[in-house]
């Protein structure tokens, strides 16, 4: 996220040349309907043939939702190695395909960054004394940790890192190939440890990429969190690659504006939309493509949310350009994440405590 993790109208704008509103009879509705609440929720997952939901809260607590009993239970404590402080402590957790591991990212004791592996049991929690530890990376300041996971292409595990914080890129190492802050970084998921886990850069150039995925066709969505002024959404196409070797354009960018002059990014990837800080908000909290059955109207469209105004919003994205924007939801709170689970369903999470599903307009 972009700021301390405490902070907490449809408005006429351009964007990439896309009108909010435009064609306003064909655009989508949704609204949020509350599933459950949780203590500073901030990320969400399922797995395949289990109904629960698993909520990632910033403590350092996975709690399992049961949507039939409607009961809570503990799948993995993690108070003992993080807790919340700013943007610190648990930030996000995602499900091997098959649904065997449970894997985490988390700040340790030391404010750096962990990701770790737990085998799921029977009872549908994760058991500790399976724990493998994956990934680290220290951290030079308390901000920009990233915390997004994600499978993706070689069914490897994905990580966000963030530029290392401050602000304004200080050490300059989002553009820097020999550092893996301001990357996309990969990881074997099934590696016995750190060492034979072959940590890669897949993307370079972010800035804090706090939520990103790869839809059904490997299509990577990154939801990059902005400085001064502006908020984008990149999309790297499968057909050029699912952002293997992409430059998202961090610091010599932000957004489409110049930014560090002594940075250089030639070639890089520009986002397919922006928003300016002001109304509309000023910390984005991505986001996820919409594949569910559910929410017919919404499907291809990519659903954001931000931190600051609580506005959910979708765009239609064709192939470098946004070609409609429209508000879903406004003053949802602050939104932390907006994500696809197993099953398809989009669930919207808000730091307050709320757990919502998205559902069509009534």
């Amino acid at each position: 996220m972009r700021r301390p993790i405490a902070l907490l109208v449809v408005v006429a704008l351009f964007v990439n040349g896309a009108a909010n509103g435009a064609g306003a009879a064909n655009n989508p509705m949704a609204r949020l309907v509350k599933v459950t609440s949780a203590s500073q929720p901030v990320d969400i997952a399922s797995r395949p043939r289990d109904n629960g939901l698993y909520i990632a809260e910033q403590d350092g607590v996975v709690v399992r939702y049961d949507p039939t009993t409607k009961s809570k239970s503990t799948a993995l404590d993690l108070t003992s190695f993080t807790g919340a402080s700013g943007e610190r402590g648990l930030l996000g957790l995602v499900f091997h395909p098959d649904g065997r591991f449970l894997y985490v990212n988390y700040t340790d004791a030391a404010g750096d960054t962990v990701v770790a592996r737990y085998r799921m049991t029977t009872a549908n929690a994760a058991d500790p004394a399976t724990r493998v530890e994956l990934f680290s990376l220290d951290q030079p300041y308390s901000n920009h940790n990233g915390g997004g996971l994600a499978f993706g292409p070689g069914n490897r595990l994905y990580i966000g890192t963030g530029d290392g914080g401050s602000r304004d890129d200080p050490q300059r190492l989002a553009l820097d190939r020999t550092s893996m802050l301001g990357k996309i970084v990969s990881v074997d998921p099934l590696a016995r440890n750190k060492r034979s886990a072959g940590p890669r850069i897949w993307s370079i150039g972010l800035r804090n990429p706090w939520r990103f995925e790869f839809d059904d066709e490997m299509n990577l969505w990154v939801a990059d969190v902005g400085q001064d002024k502006w908020e984008e959404v990149s999309v790297a196409w499968a057909t050029s690659g699912s952002g293997r070797n992409a430059n998202f354009g961090w610091s010599a960018y932000e957004g489409f504006a110049r930014f560090n002059k002594d940075q250089t990014a030639k070639n890089h990837l520009p986002p397919v939309h922006v928003y300016e800080h002001g109304d509309e908000g000023c910390s984005i909290s991505g986001g996820t493509r919409v594949r569910s059955s559910k929410l017919p109207a919404l499907v291809g469209w990519y659903v954001f949310g931000d931190y600051c105004t609580g506005h959910i919003t979708a765009i239609k994205v064709s192939g470098k350009k946004t070609t409609s924007v429209t508000r879903l939801v406004e003053n949802a709170g602050s939104v932390t994440a907006v994500r696809t689970v197993a099953s398809g369903d989009v669930y919207v999470l808000e730091l307050g405590g709320t757990v919502s599903l998205l559902a069509p307009q009534s």
